[in-house]
């Protein structure tokens, strides 16, 4: 069981405006990778479900974090069915995303009073989204959409929020683009936590280009 709400999750994804995303199969690595995010001023993250043993990893890293960094919100993503979101909810995700918008995952995390932020790349998807109850919409993927999608479906529509995946690079110009093209906040995937970052672990590098990136999103947010 998640300890925390999901207005927590949300304010506190809507203040820092940057979600780290990973998946590594080792339970070590996985925890270098989330200290070196919270280091650089991460606090809500996310941990895929795209691999043999996620669960395993996950479970012992949400055990681990629950003492070591008390106020990180680690969710998981890549999640496509009900059941196996409710899996993930046991033990203990603050948070589920997935590359879908799933009706039966929206249910499941309405009566669990557990953030969902489903995966949309249409107008009609964000909206039955939301009327599924979704407060952030994930846009995906980001980089076949681009933020010139963003800025057109804010037209008519002003009080979406809209969280790009995909397609957003860990510099000034990309997630400033897609902060001024009205996205509410950026996930950073690969761009960010990349296979030679873990392989070399190069972790005060993390930190640094996730503080980076958090700096990246207030600038574009007060223009």
């Amino acid at each position: 069981m998640t300890r925390f709400s999901r207005l927590e999750v949300f304010n506190t994804l809507l203040d820092k405006g940057v979600v780290p995303l990973f998946f590594n199969a080792d339970v070590d690595k996985s925890s270098e990778v989330i200290a070196a995010c919270t280091r650089g001023g991460a606090q809500v993250i996310e941990f895929t479900n795209r691999g043999e043993g996620a669960y395993t990893v996950f479970t012992q890293l949400v055990e681990h974090f629950a003492k070591a960094e008390p106020s990180l919100m680690l969710g998981v993503g890549s999640v496509i069915d009900a059941p196996t979101a409710a899996m993930f909810l046991a033990a203990g995700a603050a948070f589920v995303v997935s590359p879908i918008l799933s009706p039966e995952i929206a249910h499941l995390c309405n009566l669990r009073k557990v953030a969902y932020l489903p995966g949309c790349a249409t107008p009609t998807e964000i909206s039955q989204a939301e009327e599924l109850g979704a407060e952030i919409v994930k846009i995906f993927p980001g980089q076949v959409v681009g933020p010139e999608f963003i800025k057109a479906t804010l037209g008519p529509c002003p009080w979406h929020r809209l969280m790009p995946t995909g397609g957003v690079d860990t510099t000034e110009e990309s997630v400033s683009t897609w902060i001024k093209a009205g996205a509410c906040a950026v996930g950073l995937g690969s761009n960010l936590i990349s296979a030679q970052v873990i392989k070399e672990k190069q972790y005060d590098t993390l930190s640094e280009k996730v503080s980076q990136s958090l700096a990246w999103v207030k600038k574009a947010r007060a223009k």
